[in-house]
């Protein structure tokens, strides 16, 4: 139930009404009614809320309540709110509206630090020049910048005047790995402190790191209530779909659902990188009316650009993305959210759907499942407690296979692509989360080859001993496909003439050796992969050591195995290295 901003219980300042008003916020949301009064109460709040419930406001206007009422004003380079955000799209939508209400408090310094268009220096340039109020960042930009040494920043020091920290998407940052970062930067913060902890969902680890960092957290969670009276986790406005097509239906149902819904704006979620680059390019290909944009991880310097420059179509607009755009994302007016595939954590499927259907807006999502994925629908329900409506397939579905498989033979590029990205899917398949129901053996290979497109199969294991009758690849020689690029094309024919002559492809990198000529890339995944576990198999061992002895032993041990090696690296002969082991290692009393 919605209420008005005056009947909180707690007066919010005139500058923050103007900008609610401002902004057309006139009541607030159920989140935001419960943990705002909680915040300025001094109550450290753990918070859990469906997706698009408006969590941000609930923790900038307490922010900037509790900075305007400090009885003595911040200086410069006093750091009094700290937000942590997983991603810097989430981050810098964050910054976005905590800029609207500092035009009218612009006596409070804010500063976004995070990785891609920001570097290191440029942060610790503006730091040091204007300081910052408030800080939103991400938490390895952020761990960085307070353990520097060197540089003239002195982060550790403007925490000191810290209020309150806030940890947005805190379930997504523990997945992502920053649980070790989140400890090292609450060991500077100060205790005397108020901590939101906001998410879409509570798992163990959230609750953990509220213990940590929470001082006898009161917990908030909104749930709304569907017809069945259960408690969903996602918004009563979503219309949540599924539909069942075989692998190589996929692209062909997602392009007729798009030209039918059309125009609107849509977003298209799929499992790896490589995906998103590949069916990126066949989309603009086969929708040539519609903009298409795509964003993944691994795009670091552009990312935000394209995720600004979506946000702020005006026309049809299609944006295929990992999970890198599923949380936290406010991207006002999608119709449509597609999930391609199911993807590998259960509690992203809630956060996919939740990219429509916010504060109130009607939206739809549907989930593309193989058949022999459809018991996938009861794990959502009673693991995420969503319910899936099944929805027909598309008549008449077109057959692109021979248009996609042109498109390859004309440009070699394309071709790669489509490899990597059937070979990743596979590879995202075998690690996938919820592998008891969705399994490798079960999936139709031959079926899937022709849903990418691809003119043969690759070698990987895990095609040995597979059906794949369905799938025809091209009688042709691979090797006379030529890329576009001229320049790239020409370094291929000189490395063709000599797998010609040596029976070895040269390799691009200077020390990785020569690819083996039957190598498959699953194999030199695999062996990448041998080696990472080999370096944190030493790294373990070296912790195990450590702990077998107490510290001083192991400073001793520390010293004499940098002195070997700086005596060795110097050639020194073994009578010499002896005399200058054995007086490093003397007293210095026998030394003098």
């Amino acid at each position: 139930m919605k209420t008005e901003w005056n009947d909180l219980g707690v007066k919010l300042s005139e500058p923050i009404l103007q900008t609610l008003k401002d902004l057309n916020f006139i009541k607030t949301t159920p989140v935001q009614a419960a943990c705002i009064p909680l915040l300025l109460q001094k109550k450290d709040v753990c918070a859990e809320a469906v997706t698009g419930s408006g969590k941000t406001l609930a923790f900038i206007i307490p922010i900037l309540e509790i900075l305007l009422a400090r009885s003595t004003p911040l200086k410069k380079h006093d750091i009094g709110a700290l937000i942590i955000s997983p991603t810097r799209e989430l981050a810098s939508q964050i910054d976005e509206v905590l800029s609207k209400f500092l035009e009218h408090l612009p006596q409070f310094t804010h500063l976004q630090m995070i990785g891609g268009a920001h570097t290191v220096v440029q942060d610790i340039k503006e730091f040091t020049s204007k300081g910052a109020h408030i800080i939103i960042t991400t938490p390895g930009r952020f761990m960085d910048l307070l353990i520097r040494q060197g540089d003239k920043i002195n982060l550790a020091g403007g925490l000191k005047a810290l209020e309150i920290l806030i940890l947005d998407e805190a379930d997504r940052l523990l997945d992502l790995g920053f649980h070790a970062t989140l400890n090292t930067i609450l060991g500077f913060l100060p205790k005397q402190r108020r901590t939101g902890l906001f998410s879409a969902t509570q798992t163990r680890e959230v609750e953990s790191l509220a213990r940590a960092g929470l001082r006898n957290p009161v917990a908030v969670t909104v749930k709304e209530k569907n017809l069945g009276g259960d408690g969903s986790r996602t918004p009563s406005s979503l219309a949540n779909y599924y539909m069942v097509c075989e692998g190589n239906q996929k692209l062909a149902a997602l392009i007729s659902l798009m030209k039918t819904k059309a125009p609107g704006k849509f977003m298209v979620f799929m499992s790896t990188c490589a995906a998103v680059e590949y069916f990126s390019l066949l989309l603009k290909h086969f929708l040539p009316s519609v903009t298409v944009m795509s964003i993944h991880g691994k795009l670091k310097t552009t990312r935000f650009k394209i995720f600004d420059k979506f946000r702020s179509l005006k026309t049809t607009g299609l944006l295929v993305c990992t999970d890198v755009m599923a949380r936290g994302i406010d991207i006002a007016d999608i119709d449509w959210v597609f999930q391609f595939d199911a993807p590998s954590c259960a509690s992203d499927f809630v956060h996919r759907c939740g990219r429509t259907a916010r504060i109130g807006n009607h939206g739809t999502a549907l989930a593309f499942l193989l058949p022999n994925e459809e018991p996938y629908v009861h794990f959502i329900d009673i693991n995420q407690k969503v319910k899936l409506t099944p929805m027909e397939l598309p008549d008449d579905l077109p057959d692109n296979l021979d248009e996609i498989r042109q498109m390859q033979l004309n440009d070699r590029s394309l071709m790669d692509r489509a490899t990597r990205a059937f070979v990743s899917y596979i590879h995202s398949y075998v690690k996938h989360e919820c592998s008891v129901l969705l399994r490798v053996k079960d999936l139709d290979f031959g079926r899937l080859a022709v849903g990418f497109g691809l003119l043969t199969l690759p070698k990987m294991p895990e095609l040995k001993n597979r059906k794949t009758d369905f799938f025809k690849p091209l009688d042709i020689d691979l090797n006379t496909i030529a890329y576009k690029e001229k320049a790239r094309e020409k370094i291929r024919q000189e490395k063709l003439t000599i797998y010609r002559e040596t029976g070895v492809w040269p390799s691009s990198k200077a020390n990785s050796g020569p690819m083996k000529k039957n190598e498959s890339w699953s194999e030199q995944r695999a062996q990448k992969n041998r080696k990472k576990e080999k370096k944190k198999l030493r790294v373990e061992q070296k912790k195990r050591k450590r702990a077998a002895v107490d510290e001083d032993e192991w400073n001793e041990l520390a010293r004499d195995a940098r002195l070997l090696k700086k005596l060795k690296k110097r050639k020194i002969s073994e009578k010499s290295f002896e005399k200058q082991f054995n007086k490093a290692d003397a007293a210095p009393s026998e030394t003098t």
